[in-house]
């Protein structure tokens, strides 16, 4: 590595070309950061006692890329950010000169030295040549705009378009403008291919722009290594498709996409986002598959991927409309399992009609539990873990018994817990209000209703001063009434006539012009013969919709028997034990048992005791300890790899190589109760594991 102090302008004169690596993100500077260099430059240029500003470093693989011409080909590894912006101001600069000559330097004197290698043809005579969805724009820039393409990049005419405004302004002279750009310092990095490592000194820039995502990070991990034309091949290939398809959100969608994947692959383990470069590289390391291989994977899984994110890229429309309804009640935490289930899908584990299933059986899932009122911070994991019960011959099924094996806080709501607590919900404050109305409306509809397009109605009126009227229809407890059922199902429709109906009595509303009898929405086609508008009629009315909404979001449906087979397959022991089948579950072991029991239950109310023939197993959505009594002491597993538990007074054992009871490479031996509160702390890493991410 050699590192230079260097003026910027001598840096870009002369015959040399530096290419952004297609690896690399694309420009992205606002400008918001144009005004501060313009700031800068104004600043160097009208302070004589300012001898310098410093813009930061440029660095770049000065060996092993020149082709057979006289200008060299620098890859530059950081520093675009800064090279492109300053190539968009002296653009406009030049221009600005073209027409107004000043003495201090010419049009084609700035266009020569530091824009353009002018001897050279075809893409040699750019001196910048940026990635592929910027190349064209900043190429019809200095060439001139007749030459823009036909769909150019906003950013970069945005910020051309900056620098020609602050240039007309005429705050400063052109040769003023000029003598500030030319007290810009930078520091020259270049790098030498077979003796630094491009990489490692790539993640320890903290560049002045913008910081860098995970996305970019993987990307330059998998191309920064690879030959210029291999790396070419795989991003064009590849990377470009992904990008392409997950357009302007890229950037952000394509983290949530990785972490999302290394879930899948690495067990259900799920990453922060912030640990996704870190959690590719190791699995990178531990899969031994090949560059290529891992693309091709990455792709695969992403072609996907983005079919959740933007459901308009499924072509099959039933499988679109659900794609749809899961993004509508924002339920991310599903894709890992159900990338997985579109894989197998496209593999042919599972037909068409088993595939739409399991999507209704998710989105039931999910919103039931939101009708109900269970809270979300168990559903990661749960999906995470979800594809573990899956049996391959027997899809379908296996996927509705794993959902009814869910219990405590993460249960699948059954039928009559759902319809009663969808009868009594607070529908009108509900955060999926809109997803609701919508699905009750259009529900076997092949014209499908916009509700867009309409607005909410109470049928019984939201105003606390109800007239006589009102108040005789509902009752003498019209309050409690009131009260009770203002904001629930039964008591609200859609309707395009909200300022009309008002308060009015419910025979009014019912019968004038655009009324219920009136409507074209089916939530109304209930309302046209009521003469009553009461009690009784908003709970019917509530059941009714309560029997349709259990059609539309299904339940788990599968017979006690499947259920307790699977039990008994998966673990493979058809008898039931109980505490008193242990036989040195007494004494001082059963005096540790108890206490070290009641801690573990004490972790979380979704805590499950199941005795085994061999062990005791505690688990929330699987088993995160395993307890075998013996005769002065107990035998805990930790279902954990031995590399994962931090255990600083060095108790634990690694067996991952050795046959025991019970789950996971992690052994301790509790033999006092002087030793419950750090086991618990052993114990408490791998329910954390097992448990959900808040």
């Amino acid at each position: 590595m050699e590192a230079t102090q260097t003026n910027l302008l001598t840096f870009m004169r002369g015959p040399k070309q530096y290419l952004i690596p297609i690896y690399q993100r694309t420009y992205s500077w606002s400008t918001s950061h144009c005004q501060q260099l313009w700031n800068d430059i104004v600043r160097v240029a009208t302070d004589e006692n300012i001898p310098a500003h410093f813009l930061g470093s440029i660095v770049y693989i000065n060996e092993g890329i020149y082709q057979v011409s006289a200008v060299p080909r620098l890859l530059v590894i950081d520093g675009q950010q800064r090279l492109t912006t300053l190539s968009l101001l002296l653009a406009a600069l030049a221009n600005a000169l073209k027409s107004s000559p000043d003495g201090g330097v010419t049009h084609n004197q700035i266009r020569n030295y530091y824009l353009l290698n002018n001897d050279e043809s075809g893409e040699l005579r750019q001196k910048l040549i940026l990635t592929r969805g910027d190349r064209d724009t900043l190429i019809g820039i200095i060439d001139g705009e007749q030459s823009l393409p036909i769909d150019p990049a906003d950013h970069l005419i945005e910020n051309y378009r900056f620098f020609e405004r602050r240039i007309a302004e005429g705050k400063l002279a052109l040769d003023e403008i000029y003598r500030g750009i030319n007290k810009l310092i930078i520091v020259d990095v270049s790098l030498d291919r077979n003796y630094d490592n491009p990489q490692l000194i790539f993640e320890s820039l903290n560049s002045t722009g913008l910081d860098l995502s995970q996305s970019d990070l993987i990307r330059n991990y998998i191309l920064m290594g690879l030959e210029p034309k291999t790396q070419e091949r795989l991003y064009n290939r590849y990377w470009y498709p992904i990008e392409s398809r997950f357009g302007e959100e890229y950037a952000k969608q394509f983290d949530f996409f990785m972490r999302d994947y290394l879930t899948l692959k690495n067990g259900g383990k799920i990453p922060t986002l912030r640990d996704v470069y870190d959690t590719f590289k190791d699995f990178s390391t531990q899969s031994q598959i090949g560059i290529e291989e891992l693309v091709a994977d990455v792709f695969k899984h992403a072609m996907i991927y983005v079919r959740f994110v933007f459901p308009r890229y499924e072509e099959d429309t039933q499988i679109k409309a659900l794609l749809a309804d899961i993004k509508a009640l924002k339920m991310e935490v599903a894709y890992p399992f159900l990338l997985e289930v579109f894989l197998d899908y496209e593999s042919g584990f599972l037909s068409r009609e088993e595939l739409i299933e399991i999507l209704r059986l998710v989105e039931s899932y999910v919103f039931r539990r939101a009708i109900v009122g269970i809270p979300t911070n168990s559903m990661n994991k749960t999906f995470a873990n979800l594809s573990r019960s899956i049996k391959k011959d027997r899809y379908l099924e296996s996927v509705k018994v794993a959902f009814r094996m869910l219990d405590s806080y993460r249960r699948f709501p059954d039928d009559e817990e759902f319809m009663f607590e969808f009868v009594l919900k607070d529908v009108y404050n509900f955060r999926n209000r809109s997803y609701l109305l919508r699905k009750l409306e259009n529900h076997n509809r092949k014209e499908p209703v916009n509700i867009e397009e309409w607005t909410i109605e109470h049928i019984m009126p939201q105003n606390e001063n109800l007239s006589n009227e009102w108040r005789e229809m509902l009752g003498e407890n019209w309050q409690e009434v009131q009260s009770r059922y203002l904001h629930t199902i039964g008591n609200l429709t859609l309707t395009g006539y909200n300022p009309e109906l008002s308060d009015r009595p419910f025979y009014v509303k019912r019968d004038m012009e655009g009324g219920f009898r009136d409507s074209p929405i089916r939530l109304n086609k209930g309302l046209r013969e009521l003469e009553l508008w009461n009690e009784q009629s908003i709970e019917a009315r509530a059941w009714d919709l309560a029997d349709l909404a259990k059609q539309i979001w299904i339940f788990a449906s599968v017979s006690s028997e499947t259920i307790k087979a699977y039990r008994s397959s998966d673990d493979d022991e058809p008898a039931e034990y109980g505490l008193d089948h242990y036989e040195y579950l007494e004494g001082h072991s059963r005096v540790l048992f108890d206490a070290l029991r009641k801690h573990i239950f004490n972790l979380d109310p979704g805590v499950r005791e199941e005795p085994k023939k061999l062990y005791i197993a505690y688990k929330t959505t699987t088993n995160f300890v395993d307890i075998v009594p013996q005769r002065s002491r107990l035998r805990l597993s930790l279902n954990m790899h031995f590399d994962e538990i931090h255990d600083p007074r060095g108790m634990c054992r690694d067996v991952s190589n050795l046959g025991r009871w019970g789950n996971g490479d992690v052994e301790i031996g509790f033999e006092s109760l002087d030793q419950l509160d750090y086991i618990m702390y052993l114990i408490k890493q791998s329910f954390d594991l097992h448990d959900d991410d808040l």
